[in-house]
């Protein structure tokens, strides 16, 4: 198009530079293309040519011009001298005959390469050839990739559509088959066990009868070795056989609170059921997660160019001939013309930005001030979906006739309250994380700079401090989500809302620890699900492994098949994810909603359950309050 209508090929200057002999690193910086200016032609080289000492002072129009050499860059004058042209990488120093192949001209393999500055002994034909193949094919794999995704992205949103919607029938099925969901988990998890106990037996048996044992063995540190002897496979039995005794007296001395879990998260996905825009509000989560890391990222750029740039003198081959006297490295300035043009490749290059001045000299400080704001404004908007959601699904449970007692709008009015009476807990929450977070980064960072210290008491000591502080960071997270329940359902600050929720969790510790293990385990198979049905659903379909599809649901034809498969995944794993987070939400803010009915009431007339009927039958409980009696929960 335009100056390279009818110029079908491409000519490389100096092909000896598509020689790739840096890393991939520099090679992506130039594009996947060779460090050399490129030409469209009309024709390749028949001839070759290397300029001569004697046609420097000749102009363009004379050496190149003139004699059918048309191989400059589109729009070079034709006054301009031959010195400048190559000076400024506008013209070919030299050219070798080639043939047209790929679009590019390929020079030939037994043509002698010229002697110029940049080009030794030992450099062949064929070694830039393989660079310029190399990087073709670096560049082939990146266009082959945008292919699949051009013509594969509508059937990825479909199995992100599938996930989502697998995700939505799950969480809303659980109030018909969380229980015998459950119960099919935990047979499952004692059918394994109890096969890893016959096996281990069986193995054990024929180690004994042949004689095997660890004394013949001895020590080695060949640990494959071990699965030889009796004693392995023995103490494995033992290990297992405990795991499935004490799973079984679990089940049997806490089946009442397992029912109440059950009971607990057929509850929740009610209501879900009742509130489904809250399953959407992940997405305000991530909207404001991405404003905070924008804004940040801004203002991190914004510090760090805030010194003037500098710009120093820079050749690719200082050993280059005119090149010896040049002060390499001393600064220039770009927009003035350079006075030595005997150095070939010379340019005035950007080098950084001045860290002198007060304000310079302050930057990291602010740098330091603006990591600490990221994190903090990150936790921030995670705490506020927390309370927001907490406010929504307490309101539930407190409507004493339901659905009729549950507000109209219940996630916005959650989080209107929330933004205007609890954004200081929130806050103050969000800081106590912020610091431990902070000082895990400090210490990952020291760790970092003495990981070349073979001390190992050292070593030791630092690994002590990053388990404690990862500790204490899952604690808080624990509590501060807690914390925000209480807040959400009492209105009270902080401090205050944190040590109910602990004290009240620490007097139901047994039935914390229940309904959490059941939760996950539930919440496990759902993402397994969703994630693997996704998976396997994209695999048959992208490998075009499912026969009989009409031509409107034909799988399309790519080049890596896996890609749009690997996708899927990810992104269904992304969306079970965030749905279930949100139930887990659910489920914690209606077991504290339910710890503190069960306290705060006794199912008179004044003070009746809240609780729903499944779990007052449960507990052996019931409401003397007649069916129409309304009170609320002050």
């Amino acid at each position: 198009m335009g100056e390279n209508k009818d110029k079908p090929y491409l000519l490389y200057f100096n092909i000896f530079s598509c020689i790739l002999s840096s890393n991939i690193i520099s090679v992506a910086e130039n594009g996947l293309q060779c460090p050399t200016p490129q030409v469209c032609v009309s024709s390749c080289p028949e001839d070759p040519w290397t300029v001569g000492k004697n046609e420097f002072s000749q102009t363009v129009g004379e050496v190149f011009y003139t004699k059918n050499r048309n191989f400059c860059l589109p729009g070079v004058p034709w006054n301009m001298t031959v010195i400048t042209s190559l000076q400024q990488e506008l013209c070919p120093s030299f050219l070798l005959p080639s043939a047209p192949a790929l679009g590019r001209c390929f020079p030939w393999t037994n043509i002698t390469p010229p002697a110029l500055p940049g080009i030794t002994n030992d450099t062949t034909i064929q070694q830039g050839i393989s660079g310029l193949i190399d990087s073709l094919n670096a560049r082939d794999i990146s266009v082959k990739i945008f292919e699949d995704f051009a013509q594969s992205w509508y059937w990825i949103l479909v199995a992100l559509g599938v996930a989502l919607v697998l995700s939505l029938l799950f969480i809303l099925l659980l109030r018909l088959v969380a229980g015998p969901l459950v119960l099919v988990l935990i047979l499952g998890v004692l059918g394994v066990l109890a096969y890893g106990i016959y096996y281990c037996w069986e193995e054990y048996r024929v180690l004994r009868d042949k004689g095997a044992s660890i004394s013949q063995l001895g020590f080695t540190t060949n640990l494959s070795a071990y699965q030889s002897v009796q004693e392995t496979w023995l103490a494995a039995l033992i290990v297992l056989a405990v795991l499935e005794a004490i799973l079984l007296l679990v089940l049997i001395f806490l089946r009442q609170r397992i029912r109440i879990a059950i009971a607990l998260l057929k509850e929740a996905s009610k209501a879900v059921g009742q509130m489904m825009s809250t399953m959407f509000y992940p997405l305000v989560t991530f909207v404001l997660l991405l404003i905070c890391i924008a804004y940040w990222a801004m203002t991190a750029l914004y510090l760090a160019t805030s010194g003037q740039p500098q710009y120093v003198l820079w050749a690719s081959n200082i050993s280059s001939p005119g090149c010896e006297k040049v002060p390499i490295n001393t600064s220039c300035n770009p927009t003035a013309h350079l006075v030595n043009s005997s150095c070939p490749g010379l340019m005035c290059v950007f080098q950084g930005y001045s860290s002198k001045g007060l304000i310079q000299r302050s930057v990291f400080n602010l740098q330091i001030y603006g990591v600490l704001g990221l994190f903090w404004t990150l936790n921030w908007v995670l705490a506020l979906g927390q309370c927001v959601l907490a406010g929504a699904f307490a309101s539930f449970y407190w409507a004493f006739h339901k659905p009729q007692d549950i507000p109209t709008f219940p996630l916005i009015s959650a989080f209107i309250r929330t933004l205007r009476y609890h954004t200081g807990s929130l806050a103050f929450g969000a800081l106590i994380l912020t610091l431990v977070q902070i000082a895990r980064v400090i210490l990952e960072y020291i760790d970092h700079k003495l990981r070349g210290v073979q001390n190992p008491v050292a070593r030791c000591i630092m690994c002590c401090f990053k388990c404690c502080l990862w500790c204490l960071e899952k604690f808080i997270k624990f509590l501060n989500r807690n914390a925000y329940i209480m807040i959400a359902i009492y209105g009270k600050n902080f401090c205050v809302s944190a040590k109910n929720a602990f004290m009240l969790l620490m007097r139901n510790i047994v039935r914390v620890v229940v309904l959490d293990k059941v939760t996950d385990l539930l919440l496990f198979f759902g993402k397994l699900l969703v994630v693997g049905g996704v998976g396997v659903l994209s695999f048959f379909f992208f490998s075009g492994r499912i026969p009989g599809l009409g031509k409107d649901f034909k799988s399309p034809h790519l080049n890596y098949y896996w890609l749009p498969i690997m996708t899927s995944i990810l992104g269904a794993y992304v969306i079970a994810s965030g749905f279930f987070s949100v139930f887990g939400m659910c489920v914690d803010t209606l077991f504290l909603c339910f710890l503190e009915d069960l306290e705060r009431n006794n199912g008179s007339l004044d003070r009746p359950y809240y609780m729903s009927k499944s779990l007052l039958k449960i507990l052996g409980k019931k409401n003397e309050a007649p069916p129409d009696n309304k009170k609320r929960k002050k």
